[in-house]
């Protein structure tokens, strides 16, 4: 059985509040108890996202979100399902792409990807919901006409979320460095994320097996027959079976994710088991783990290792995993991601930015202390195991480097042929 973890409610940013301290009207003319109410919701953000807190918030109450969300979501796991060919005619059909080795039998997050542009020039407009305009000869296509609308939709209100977030801690900070580096940058990448239930491998894999086994176009562990006849579906993952993705930090300025949506292998929407996210945080200040707890349909915002380099330590880097509910054979989740980044030719000073930061890798506090030792063993147990899989971000960030540099040194050095995490 699962094991019961500690939860993290997420602080809720309403969306009407989001706009409201973002933009530029003069609040002079609001109440007294009005203004209080929104400088106590600015300290609020920044506590949240900055060193004392856990480096993420909810944003709740976005119009349109819900339909989005619902219309999009659903389709990451048909589009993880389908054979090589349609999948591959039916993304590009919708300009997206992948940023996994879909052939992989043995995958267990299937994920689509497209660069979305601030100024929405990608956006093909006959792929807009109807009827009449997104036929095609498969009977699919019926079935993801809508796939690029709302890939590029939902992903469009994501980015103006993450803008004027930057734009609140921006003044906070007493610079415009997050918002104009967000804006330089032209573009976002936006995720469609599948992560597989064990059924969900076997279907697979079982798919692969009636091809035919001389069919080289797929790639495995060698070990499916013997997986598919035993119906051990242990064996099918690594041997983290019990996270979806390992340990890391986003490298970007924000990521913001969708409330997570679970669905069981009849294609059914289910509640989460235990009632969160299973988006798994270290928090460095309580020195433990937490799973977010999200308010339904409402957006996660995450502080990536730019942000925090770029406003000199007062806004945190987030460290987190996936978690996988094991007991749970058919459950799946599906999420969408937009990673808001800086240009890829932005250049990082690390003047100013705190030295322990940069020497710990990881923004975390110290754990090697006697009384963190005896008080909690399993934390520094977790700290040292996720430590010995995230690379400090001194060993991958320069004085003068570019975010091109420190994103291509990053993957280097999480999942290059010698990185911590290449074997995983």
């Amino acid at each position: 059985m699962e094991e019961a973890a500690q939860v993290w409610e997420l602080f809720q940013l309403d969306y009407s509040d989001l706009m409201f301290l973002s933009s530029t009207k003069d609040a002079s003319s609001s109440s007294f108890q009005q203004i209080q109410r929104l400088q106590s919701i600015t300290q609020s953000v920044m506590e949240n996202l900055g060193p004392a807190g856990p480096g993420l918030i909810a944003i709740k109450s976005v119009p349109g979100a819900s339909i989005l969300r619902r219309r999009l979501l659903p389709l990451a796991r048909k589009l993880a399902l389908l054979s090589n060919d349609d999948r591959k005619r039916i993304i590009k059909e919708h300009n997206i792409g992948s940023d996994v080795p879909l052939k992989n039998l043995d995958r267990i997050v299937s994920s689509f990807a497209a660069q979305l542009k601030y100024n929405k020039t990608d956006f093909d407009s006959s792929l807009v919901m109807n009827d009449d305009t997104c036929k095609s000869k498969h009977e699919l296509d019926t079935e993801f006409k809508n796939l690029g609308y709302a890939f590029r939709e939902l992903g469009f209100l994501m980015m103006e979320i993450g803008l004027c977030l930057a734009r609140i801690c921006d003044r906070v900070i007493g610079s415009q460095e997050l918002e104009l580096s967000l804006l330089e940058s032209c573009s976002a990448k936006g995720r469609l994320i599948h992560y597989h239930s064990n059924v969900d491998n076997r279907i697979i894999k079982q798919a692969a097996e009636r091809k035919g086994p001389d069919n080289g176009k797929f790639q495995t562990n060698g070990r499916t027959k013997a997986s598919l006849q035993s119906g051990d579906a242990k064996v099918l993952f690594d041997k983290e079976i019990d996270l979806w993705q390992q340990w890391h930090y986003d490298y970007g300025i924000f990521t913001l994710l969708t409330d997570p949506m679970f669905m069981l292998s009849c294609d059914q929407e289910c509640p989460s088991p235990r009632g969160h996210t299973y988006l798994k945080i270290f928090h460095p200040e309580r020195d433990s783990s937490f799973m977010v707890k999200a308010p339904p349909e409402s957006f996660i915002v995450q502080v990536g290792e730019s942000a925090d380099v770029l406003s000199k330590g007062l806004l945190r880097a987030t460290l987190h995993c996936v978690c996988k509910p094991v007991e749970l054979e058919d459950l799946s989740r599906e999420t969408f991601v937009v990673f808001l980044q800086p240009a890829w030719s932005k250049t990082f000073s690390l003047f100013d930015y705190p030295v322990e930061s940069l020497k710990s890798g990881s923004q975390c506090s110290d754990l090697s202390s006697e009384e963190n030792h005896i008080a909690m063993p399993k934390s520094k147990d977790l700290f040292q195991d996720i430590h010995s899989i995230v690379p400090p971000l001194s060993l991958r960030m320069r004085d003068g480097m570019t975010f091109a540099e420190f994103s291509r040194e990053t993957t280097k050095q999480y999942y290059g042929g010698s990185g911590l995490q290449s074997k995983r």
